[in-house]
């Protein structure tokens, strides 16, 4: 007997019917450019209308307040300038409260790792009564609202002479920030195997020793991830900046720079956009130089062999 596929052309017996997997497949894969350009586009949008507002001229802003294009031979940079310079020159002082963030923000990343990393590895490997009950208190800490806090601390800082201070606010930073850092590397501590510990160990380590050259190295990712977000919390912190801070202007933050230079009616818009460019490259810079270390595995394979 013939095939049924004998009295059929070649290209009828060649062409594949639709199947469901193959429509699901073909769906998903369209929406998923469409989601990742929708949020590229929702992401980047805001970004490149505040880089274009601040090198713009008022005066074009003032006539065309939505163009979104750009014309090259009117873009100015003198509002990075004016944003920069000191007060006593005409400027808004931004150049000193980066100065600022930056003493604030990296003193509180080595003070809260220095405090949270031997604290992190002692829940995650030491045996001691109440070991349970102590991570579970680091992360109710974290969740009093920030406003509950305020009161006992601008007291507490008052009374310690530290009001005004970057050191006070670097102190309120840590209190703030250690909690959650022993958390985070409490978890990744514990995803190290243990094996690996106890080879050194048996090789004649203390337990500093494993510290200092197995787990420090290994938990290079996570030690990064809550260096950032340490970073980021002081960079960009606002209510405790303005409790302490508010009568030295010589001491302001950006993120207090900023809100102070967004309520007034004197700074052009331009200028305002040219402060937030301004206090913004860092965040993005220090997260494009750390995203190696932030997405490494470092722990691959380390108890095989």
């Amino acid at each position: 007997m013939d095939s049924p596929a004998a009295g059929r052309p070649p290209a009828a017996v060649a062409r594949r019917p639709w199947s469901r997997d193959r429509v699901e497949r073909l769906i998903f894969g369209v929406l998923r450019w469409v989601a990742i350009a929708f949020f590229l586009l929702a992401t980047l949008l805001p970004f490149y209308y505040m880089v274009l507002l601040s090198v713009r001229p008022i005066e074009d802003l003032l006539l065309r307040p939505d163009s979104l294009l750009v014309d090259f031979s009117e873009l100015t940079f003198s509002t990075y300038a004016e944003a920069l310079r000191p007060v006593t020159d005409a400027g808004q002082g931004f150049l000193t409260f980066l100065g600022n963030s930056a003493v604030v923000a990296s003193l509180s990343v080595v003070i809260a790792l220095a405090v949270a990393i031997p604290g992190a590895y002692a829940v995650s490997r030491l045996s001691f009564f109440g070991r349970r009950q102590v991570s579970v208190l680091f992360l109710l800490v974290y969740l009093f609202p920030s406003i509950v806090l305020a009161i006992p601390l601008f007291v507490l800082l008052t009374q310690m002479q530290l009001r005004g201070s970057l050191i006070g606010l670097v102190l309120v930073y840590i209190a703030q920030t250690v909690p959650v850092a022993v958390y985070m590397l409490r978890n990744y501590f514990e995803t190290i195997p243990v094996a690996v510990e106890e080879a050194a160990l048996v090789d004649g380590l203390n337990r500093l020793g494993v510290i200092r050259r197995i787990s420090l190295p290994l938990a290079v990712p996570s030690i990064m991830a809550t260096a950032v977000f340490v970073f980021m919390v002081a960079w960009n912190e606002f209510l405790f900046a303005l409790l302490f801070l508010v009568e030295r202007r010589d001491r302001w933050t950006v993120s207090l720079g900023l809100a102070q230079l967004s309520g007034s009616i004197e700074v052009p818009t331009t200028v305002l956009m040219a402060g937030s460019v301004v206090i913004t490259v860092p965040i993005v810079l220090l997260f494009f130089f750390t995203e190696r270390l932030l997405s490494e595995g470092l722990t691959s394979g380390a108890d095989k062999g």
